[in-house]
């Protein structure tokens, strides 16, 4: 019997996938290029109809027509090597299906690469982690809709549903798949950094305790904060460490890593001109941490504030919750302009509104606020921008004296606060109808003749300054 769909590359995320498949009644011939991974998920198979395979030509060959192929090893090289091997046993309308962090550049080389062997090449975007891929993650297709019709009845069976809805859509052409992701992981940099301020705040200027903190975070998300990565937040803090009894926090060294998304996303809205400033900070805020050595170091040289007065608890529990929610919606407007932006800059369409709705279920940043960001899009497909949305439009105004404060109060106390404190730079940069900007062009006029346009006629203009 031939099996419906193959499933490369056998590490946490490939075996949960294809755990996830056979669970929904695929029959799944899988392979990985060490046999111990295989035989590893072959001994926990869960009775499921997963069948192993040795060889690449084997495993080829044990798959229905057209042949169905769901990659799941690194990005990068690895994924040409796979494809290399693959290409002299496949026919044409065969597909294969390039589930990881691929940059989405890449997807689109691949893509035209295969389509001259008749091939179709889809980029999926995988979101949800571990568990996720097990038990149904945000997915997000790119490629042609022709080969996305072929694979979606396994696609939308495997994702994560909400309200029975599966969070999986074909999202555009080529790359865009990868590309929403992307900026999916940027979107979650920001926001996971957001929490870690907040949570700086709570525990070192308010003085409370982590249990208190956990508390806090359970609390916060009963309300319009709730999401995954708060749920998850008040799980950490609660959590002890067997060997010493202390919060597990407390003995988990301050070094964030990262493994490129994040990056590409500041880097690719530096190409094309987009405001991510809260992204690209939260990044930098990793690279920072990085440097524990040199931090411990200049902790010893260099000095803070002097102590301030103590504060009331409740008034600025209220105001970091606050200031958090309103730094969640300058992070997911910079993420939302970035969809609409590069959109419009490589034909694609997005929809971004099916895209919130993508993001509800599965994925890391779900969150009950994206309900409210599909509706925006969807009463609005020209929107500019997120903040303008008469909700959120209402919400930033009636929070952003508490961002304010929560930023002015940390500065005063020597907490490092780069995404909070940007989501206002943001803010009010966004809002200023005039800006500072002029100073620069005439700056930029005076020493390079690079002119300048004016406010009360058309045209181009240089002066000699001198």
């Amino acid at each position: 019997m031939l099996h419906s769909i193959g499933v490369i590359g056998l590490g946490v995320m490939g075996r949960n996938i294809a755990l996830n498949m056979a669970s929904h009644q695929e029959n799944v011939a899988v392979y990985n290029y060490t046999r111990d991974l295989t035989d590893d998920l072959m001994a926990h198979n869960e009775g499921l109809s997963i069948h192993p395979y040795y060889d690449v030509a084997d495993f080829v060959q044990s798959l229905e027509r057209p042949r169905k192929i769901f990659v799941m090893v690194t990005a990068g090289s690895a994924i040409d090597s796979v494809i290399e091997s693959l290409v002299p046993h496949l026919e044409t309308g065969d597909i294969i299906m390039d589930g990881g962090n691929s940059h989405f550049l890449d997807t689109e080389r691949r893509f035209d690469q295969l389509q001259q062997h008749g091939i179709e090449y889809i980029g999926v975007g995988v979101s949800g982690g571990e568990v996720g891929a097990r038990t149904g993650p945000a997915i997000m297709p790119g490629g042609t809709k022709e080969a996305y019709a072929q694979v979606a009845p396994i696609l939308t069976k495997m994702a994560a549903k909400v309200n029975g809805e599966p969070c999986c859509v074909y999202i555009g052409p080529k790359g865009a798949g990868h590309f929403v992701k992307m900026v999916h992981n940027g979107i979650e940099y920001a926001d996971m950094q957001l929490i870690a301020e907040a949570y700086s705040f709570l525990r070192f200027r308010l003085g409370l305790d982590v249990e208190e903190i956990a508390d806090v975070f359970s609390s916060w998300n009963e309300g319009e904060l709730k999401s995954y990565l708060i749920e998850i937040t008040a799980d950490i803090l609660r959590k002890k460490d067997d060997d010493t009894g202390l919060p597990l926090i407390d003995v988990i060294l301050d070094q964030a890593g990262q493994k490129g998304t994040g990056k590409w996303t500041s880097m690719q809205s530096i190409d094309n001109g987009i405001a991510s400033s809260i992204i690209t900070e939260a990044l930098f805020a990793r690279y920072l941490s990085a440097v524990k050595e040199e931090r411990v170091a200049a902790a010893t040289v260099l000095t803070g504030p002097e102590a301030r007065e103590t504060l009331d608890k409740d008034v600025w529990i209220e105001r970091i919750r606050q200031a958090l929610y309103m730094g969640k919606i300058a992070a997911y407007a910079q993420g939302f302009t970035q969809y609409r932006t590069s959109s419009e800059l490589y034909d694609w369409n997005l929809r971004l509104e099916e895209i919130a709705l993508i993001f509800r279920g599965g994925c890391i940043i779900r969150a009950e606020f994206l309900n409210v960001i599909s509706e925006a899009f969807a009463k609005d497909e020209s929107l500019a921008n997120l903040m303008l949305a008469p909700y959120f439009a209402e919400k930033v105004q009636d929070y952003q004296t508490s961002l304010r404060q929560v930023v002015a109060e940390g500065s005063l106390a020597g907490l490092a606060a780069p995404c909070l404190s940007t989501s206002l730079t943001y803010y009010d940069s966004y809002r200023t109808a005039d800006s500072n900007a002029n100073i620069l062009q005439a700056q930029r006029d005076y020493f390079g003749a690079h002119t300048y346009a004016r406010t009360d006629r058309e045209g181009t203009f240089h002066t000699e300054w001198q």
